[in-house]
Order: structure tokens, then sequence, then C-alpha cells
């Protein structure tokens, strides 16, 4: 990953492993490396290849289990995404689901904000950071 690269780190990193899904290096199946292992891979926090998780969760290419991993569901060019958790043509949801489901977007907005704020002081703080 070049370092003229301005975009936020966890979307280099979710780019990074959705191209190596792409190119075959994970199969429709396999396990990812763990995240500790991808968090001293990339050099960053654990909560940034949470982040680069989330994204590629959220494009239906990967699935997290509890305990176990993640795991690549699809690969980024077949054109079945995993279908959103949405009412059918038959089926209404609750009004209390719907405010759940918008009081919980608003928790992850604020959830990635602040993962955003730690990743920037985790920068500014790394030790291994050259002096300025």
């Amino acid at each position: 990953m070049g370092t003229t690269d301005r975009r936020r780190p966890y979307l280099r990193i979710a780019d990074d492993i959705r191209r190596e899904i792409a190119a075959g290096r994970y199969a429709v199946g396999e396990q990812l490396p763990v995240a500790r292992e991808l968090a001293d891979k990339y050099g960053v926090a654990m909560m940034t290849i949470g982040n680069a998780l989330a994204v590629l969760r959220d494009e239906g290419l990967i699935e997290t289990r509890q305990g176990s991993g993640s795991f690549v569901l699809r690969t980024p060019d077949a054109e079945t995404p995993r279908p959103a958790v949405t009412a059918g043509p038959d089926e209404e949801h609750s009004e209390e689901f719907l405010l759940i489901s918008q009081q919980l977007q608003e928790i992850r907005e604020h959830v990635k904000k602040l993962s955003f704020r730690l990743d920037e002081l985790d920068a500014r703080t790394r030790p291994d950071r050259p002096e300025q």
C-alpha cells in the first residue's frame, strides 16, 4: 500500500483484501487470517482491521463467525450479493423494528467516527514514528 493513498487505512486494507479474494489468494469458503495477524501485517490497530472487515461484510464478500473468524462468501466480481435484512413484498417491519434499526445505524456511525479518531491518534502517537 503506497503512502500517497490518502484514504482511511481501513479502506485501503479492505481494498487490499478484496483484491486478494478476487485474485484467488483466499477462495470462497476459506478463512481469512485472524484479525491479530492482519493488524500485524498492516501495522494498524485491531479496530482498523475490524472496520476493514466490516466493509467487506457489508459488501457481502465475507462473513464473520463469533469465535471462528472471517470466511469468504463470494468473490468481488460475483453478482450475487448477500441479501440485506429487509422486509419482503408480503411483510412489513414493525415501527419498533424500524426505530431500533435507525438507532443501530446511528450507533454504527458514531463508532465509525470514533474509530477514525482512534486511528489518527494511533498514527500520531506510534513510537516507531520518526521524530519531526
